[in-house]
């Protein structure tokens, strides 16, 4: 005997519900769990974080991890007891050895900390006091996709919360009129297409989907759809959005899927970005001595530049 297609979805929702309450609980565990060993006597100050990742660069031992070491061994083969057996990268399966190749560039020490930095960041090492550089790092991974999932995750293996997820779950957000969570992605000029970064990796993974992160894009709409149709004007919406919302409470109350809770809230976010998205990108009143900090780009949409100013106005 087999169960009737309604009893089937009914499972089903019950044990999506049973997952995403399971969810917040593995969540307030994990929390927990952190927040457990710290001293009884700190005080939690932040109440917001502005997470700058950088996605392709030069190497870090061309920058601020000097190897003088290796100038002894310059141009000799990569020596089996480092490889130890590791699998090529695409990139370098074809080559015929591996030689090994030290920087070529000169470092100096900066700042009273005495940090590396080398010659092509002077204006960086300015702030050498300022900064912390940690060079204990290591992974697995040898390609760039499951390290950039690392960086944003802290596995390699997609499917895990984002960092911003993370921080929204624990800060949450002062602002009800924007996201706890905001993404940008920047584009170069070198290759305006070329952009590392997926949706993915701002995913909410086990936690409440209410904690993703919202990307505002660099061309077009700030957000998709934010604009209403031609025919459409703000007190039209409401009453859409008011009737909407009442059949999702409908929903709610027959299924018990916290999902529609979120559906609810975000319907109700995306109205109040309406009005304040424009808000945020509107930059005519920021004053010329701030706009020349930033520098030439940041009147670009998309530039990294004026991404930082965005984000400085978050």
């Amino acid at each position: 005997m087999f169960p009737s297609p309604m009893l089937r979805l009914q499972d089903q929702l019950n044990r999506r519900t049973f997952l995403a309450n399971s969810a917040a609980g593995l969540g307030l565990a994990a929390l927990g769990s952190l927040t457990a060993n710290a001293a009884p006597s700190v005080t939690a100050k932040a109440k917001r974080v502005i997470y700058l990742f950088q996605s392709g660069a030069p190497s870090q031992m061309d920058l601020f991890d000097p190897k003088p070491g290796l100038e002894k061994v310059r141009g000799e083969d990569l020596p089996a007891s480092i490889r130890m057996g590791q699998r090529l990268t695409g990139m370098t399966a074809g080559q015929a050895k591996f030689p090994v190749a030290p920087s070529i560039f000169k470092f100096a020490k900066h700042g009273q900390s005495g940090q590396d930095f080398c010659e092509l960041l002077p204006n960086t090492a300015k702030w050498a006091d300022r900064m912390a550089i940690v060079r204990s790092m290591q992974t697995n991974a040898i390609n760039h996709d499951p390290a950039i999932t690392f960086f944003q995750t802290g596995q390699e293996i997609a499917g895990r919360p984002s960092i911003g997820s993370w921080l929204a779950y624990g800060l949450g957000s002062e602002n009800k009129d924007l996201p706890a969570y905001i993404v940008m992605t920047s584009q170069g000029s070198g290759r305006p297409a070329d952009q590392p970064l997926y949706d993915r990796l701002w995913g909410s993974g086990f936690l409440p989907t209410r904690h993703q992160g919202v990307k505002l894009r660099n061309q077009g709409d700030p957000v998709l759809y934010l604009s209403d149709p031609p025919g459409i004007d703000r007190s039209t919406r409401r009453e859409m959005l008011d009737e909407l919302g009442e059949l999702n409470k409908l929903k709610l109350g027959t299924s018990g899927d916290p999902e529609i809770s979120t559906r609810i809230s975000q319907y109700e976010m995306a109205f109040r970005m309406q009005a304040s998205v424009p808000e945020l990108t509107d930059l005519s009143k920021e004053t010329a001595k701030t706009l020349e900090a930033y520098g030439p780009d940041v009147k670009r949409p998309g530039s990294y530049a004026y991404n930082c100013l965005l984000a400085r106005r978050l």
